[in-house]
C-alpha cells in the first residue's frame, strides 16, 4: 500500500516509523516531511496546509491511505478533500475537528453534555472581558478561541497578567482571527495527564497515558514550549482513574459529538487535570499530541495501519489494540535559546548503533548532511522495563546525539518518579 502522511515534525516521524513496520506498507510519502523524515519516507515538500496540492498529489500518485496528523489541515478540512477524491483517511473531518479548532465550541459542548471541565466565560468584547477580570478569581486562564500554534493559552497569576493577555488577543491580535473570541476559565490544580485515544464514533480505545514537560527549564521554569520531553505511562493515571475517565469523559465526549452530528473518527486527545473533585478536561486535541506520540507509539504492539484503517471504517471494536507493558521516555534536544531566539544550520550526528529511536522535528538535508533548522530539533525515545530504566537509557542515548548549541532539560521524568512514590 502507498501511504501519505501529512505533516513534517517529530510526531509525523514517529507515525511514519511505526507505519513502516506494517508488512502491507510499500511506500510512504510525507507532505512536506523534513530532513530526518527523508530517511524513512519520500518527502514531497508540499505544505501541510496546501490542500489543493495534497489532494492533487495523492490522486496522481495513487495513494491508498492517508494520515492527516497536524491540527491546521484537519481544521481546514483536509480529510474531507481527500475523501472526496476517494482516498480513505485517518483523522476527523472538518465538522469534527472543530473540537480543537474552537475553544468556545468545546467548552460549550462540555457544558451542554455535563462533561467535567473548568468553569468559564466566553467574550467577544474586550472591554467586557476586562471588566469581568476586575473581580474574577485569580489565578485565571485566558484562551484564544482558535488555533494558535499551541501558544494561545495564558495562565495568569495576577490580574495585570490576565488583562494583558486579553489585550494581546483582542486588541493587538497576536493570534489573528483566533483571538477575536476568548475564553476566560477557572484555574485548576492537580496532576496533568495526556491520554491519546483511537475512536471511530462507536468505541473509544485509549492509548498509554503520558506526561508532557512544557516549560523550557528544569523544575518547570521559564516559558512554555511545544514540549521538552515525555514519559509513559503516567503514574498518576491509575486503573481506577482510567475507569472514571472512560465513564465520565471519554464515552460522553464521543456520544456528544455523535449527538451534534459531528461524529469523530481518528485520534482524540484528552488533556486532563486530576483535581481534588475528580478528573476534568483542560483541552481536547483532534490529533496525536507532540511529543506524546513519540513515547506512546513505540509502546504499540499492534499493527498501526490496521488500527488506523479500522478507525476510518468504523470497525475498531473488532480490532485488537495492544501495548507493551513497558515504560518509555523521550528527551527533546532543542537549539539553545528556544523558544525565543536561536541559531540553526549546525550538522547533526546520530550514531548508527543508538539503542533508541530518534524522531526528527527541526532539521533539513543539505548536500546529504542533516542540519538543524528549528527550535525543537529532535526527540530521543528509549524503552525500559521500569520508568527509572527508561529515563536512564533515554538520557544515555541522547548524550550520543550531537550538534552545536544543543540543549535539553535534565529532569524529564523526575516528577513522574516522585509521583510513583505518592501513588503507592
Amino acid at each position: 500500500m502507498k501511504i501519505l502522511v501529512v505533516g513534517g515534525g517529530g510526531r509525523e516521524h514517529a507515525i511514519i516509523k511505526t507505519l513502516r513496520k506494517s508488512p502491507r506498507v510499500t511506500e510512504i510519502y510525507a507532505a512536506p516531511g523534513n530532513g530526518g523524515i527523508a530517511a524513512d519516507a519520500i518527502c514531497t515538500g508540499i505544505g501541510a496546509k496546501d490542500l489543493d496540492g495534497i489532494t492533487k498529489f495523492a490522486k496522481e500518485t495513487g495513494i491508498d491511505f492517508a494520515v492527516v496528523a497536524p491540527d491546521d489541515p484537519l481544521v481546514l478540512g483536509a480529510v474531507d478533500r481527500l475523501e472526496e477524491v476517494g482516498i480513505p483517511c485517518f483523522g476527523p473531518n472538518k465538522k469534527a475537528a472543530i473540537l480543537e479548532g474552537s475553544k468556545v465550541f468545546s467548552k460549550d459542548l462540555m457544558k451542554k453534555y455535563q462533561i467535567p471541565t473548568a468553569e468559564y466565560r466566553v467574550f467577544d468584547d474586550m472591554n467586557e472581558a476586562l471588566r469581568y477580570l476586575e473581580t474574577a478569581p485569580i489565578p485565571t486562564v485566558v484562551k484564544a478561541d482558535g488555533l494558535a500554534l499551541g501558544k494561545g493559552v495564558t495562565v495568569a497569576e495576577t490580574r495585570e497578567q490576565a488583562m494583558a493577555a486579553v489585550r494581546e488577543c483582542m486588541e493587538d491580535k497576536i493570534f489573528g482571527a483566533s483571538g477575536s473570541h476568548i475564553v476566560i476559565e477557572e484555574f485548576l490544580t492537580g496532576p496533568e495527564v495526556s491520554v491519546l485515544s483511537f475512536t471511530d464514533g462507536n468505541v473509544v480505545i485509549p492509548m498509554v497515558s503520558s506526561m508532557d514537560h512544557k516549560r523550557i527549564g528544569d523544575g518547570d521554569t521559564g516559558p512554555n514550549t511545544g514540549g521538552m520531553g515525555t514519559i509513559a505511562p503516567n503514574p498518576y493515571y491509575t486503573e481506577e482513574m482510567a475507569q472514571r475517565c472512560m465513564e465520565e469523559i471519554f464515552l460522553p465526549t464521543m456520544r456528544a459529538m455523535n449527538q451534534e452530528g459531528r461524529t469523530f473518527k481518528g485520534c482524540l486527545y484528552f488533556g486532563l487535570m486530576l483535581t481534588e473533585k475528580g478528573p476534568k478536561v483542560i483541552e481536547y486535541n483532534c490529533r496525536f499530541g507532540d511529543p506524546e506520540t513519540q513515547v506512546v507509539l513505540p509502546l504499540l504492539e499492534s499493527d498501526l495501519l490496521t488500527v488506523m484503517e479500522a478507525t476510518a471504517r468504523g470497525t475498531l471494536a473488532e480490532t485488537e489494540v495492544k501495548f507493551r507493558k513497558q515504560h518509555a521516555c523521550c528527551i527533546v534536544l532543542a537549539s539553545q535559546g528556544y523558544p525565543k531566539k536561536y541559531e540553526t544550520g549546525y550538522p547533526i550526528t546520530i550514531p548508527a548503533d543508538l539503542d533508541a529511536q530518534v524522531f526528527v522535528a527541526g532539521a533539513k538535508l543539505e548536500d546529504g548532511v542533516l542540519k538543524t533548522s528549528g527550535g525543537r530539533v529532535l526527540g530521543v525515545t528509549a524503552l525500559g522495563n521500569t520508568l527509572e530504566a527508561a529515563i536512564e537509557n533515554a538520557y544515555a542515548q541522547a548524550a550520543k546525539v550531537t550538534f552545536e548549541n544543543a540543549y535539553c532539560r535534565r529532569d524529564i521524568g523526575a516528577k513522574a518518579l516522585r509521583a510513583k512514590e505518592e501513588v503507592k
